[in-house]
């Protein structure tokens, strides 16, 4: 008789979630974008999982007056691309002019090639309800949401644009959430170590992660400005991670990709601890077990599961034996 998968008899109504790589990098201008698609497929080999999508920027890739050229050519990209790339498309603000042609002449014409769609400055549930809306008449309507917050307000309604069962990340928005405040939060709260220090930076944060984890939604984290001090990538990933719930970091450039990562997944002495107790609970029929002078039942196997999950999804290695009886050949979404 075989044994159930952690995955039905841990998770639940979670097993249908989809889990998102832990890295979301973005990239505005054409050969950084083509180079961004060439790493993710040559990490992905390498790998033998993909551990980043790549978002190709509208809202800041764009020039002024070129909107529409962008756009056409981030469709083409889109459409050139092999087809197990995972691609999304960050398009203007709703209330841009710009919002809706870049959902024409890119989620209409190669929507299904995308892994999401990310919308800037979104506000409350009513802009959901209204991006939503827009999917639907371009024949989008499965395609997953994800959300930027950006303002104090946004904030606020978190819980409520997490709701939307479009909706399958939040995003926090750094430094337009600090230039909403007109001056009362300092320029230091936009740096590595000042952005898990100031209270209002701490709350935001914490809000939109337990948003995302009410409703069974991923939080990504936002940029670190210190594009090439891969310590501070590192440290705010993990501080990210470990002290405030998020399970997914924006990379602004090529060389915070492996640091976020790192920082993302579990640890060897991690890993090694949850198969131990995987392992012997799959061997007790998944009942109470004693390992170590410690009790542990089904609530503490869902958490070293889901630790053996995250270590799969990011290439860290899992002993062999979690591998044949869980994975087999079997690849993360």
């Amino acid at each position: 008789m075989n044994k159930p998968h952690p995955r039905e008899l841990l998770l639940g109504a979670q097993a249908a979630q989809v889990r998102l790589r832990v890295c979301d990098h973005y990239s505005g201008v054409r050969a950084r974008m083509e180079k961004s698609l060439e790493l993710q497929a040559q990490m992905t080999k390498a790998l033998g999982v993909c551990v980043f999508d790549v978002t190709l920027d509208c809202e800041d890739g764009a020039p002024v007056g070129g909107e529409r050229e962008h756009a056409q050519g981030v469709a083409e990209l889109v459409a050139n691309s092999p087809s197990q790339a995972k691609i999304a498309v960050r398009v203007h603000a709703l209330d841009d002019p710009h919002f809706e042609s870049d959902i024409e002449l890119i989620v209409a014409k190669v929507g299904e090639r995308l892994t999401h769609v990310m919308v800037p400055k979104v506000e409350s549930l009513k802009d959901i309800q209204k991006v939503h809306a827009c999917l639907v008449q371009q024949g989008a309507k499965d395609l997953p949401i994800h959300a930027l917050i950006e303002s104090p307000f946004a904030v606020n309604n978190a819980f409520e644009i997490a709701s939307h069962p479009s909706v399958q990340s939040l995003s926090f928005g750094l430094m337009d959430f600090v230039s909403a405040h007109g001056g009362a939060i300092p320029s230091w709260a936009m740096t590595g170590e000042g952005q898990f220090k100031h209270p209002l930076m701490v709350r935001a944060k914490l809000e939109v992660a337990s948003a995302c984890h009410a409703f069974g939604k991923t939080p990504s984290h936002g940029v670190v400005t210190e594009i090439k001090d891969l310590k501070a990538i590192k440290d705010s990933a993990q501080l990210a991670h470990q002290t405030m719930g998020f399970t997914r970091m924006w990379s602004i450039h090529p060389a915070q990709i492996e640091p976020i990562v790192q920082a993302m997944s579990p640890s060897d002495d991690e890993v090694n601890q949850a198969s131990e107790i995987l392992l012997a609970a799959h061997q007790a029929d998944w009942g109470p077990i004693q390992l170590a002078g410690r009790l542990h039942d089904r609530a503490s196997y869902r958490f070293y599961w889901q630790m053996i999950e995250r270590a799969h999804a990011t290439a860290r290695p899992v002993p062999a034996q979690i591998n044949a009886l869980f994975f087999q050949n079997e690849r993360p979404q």
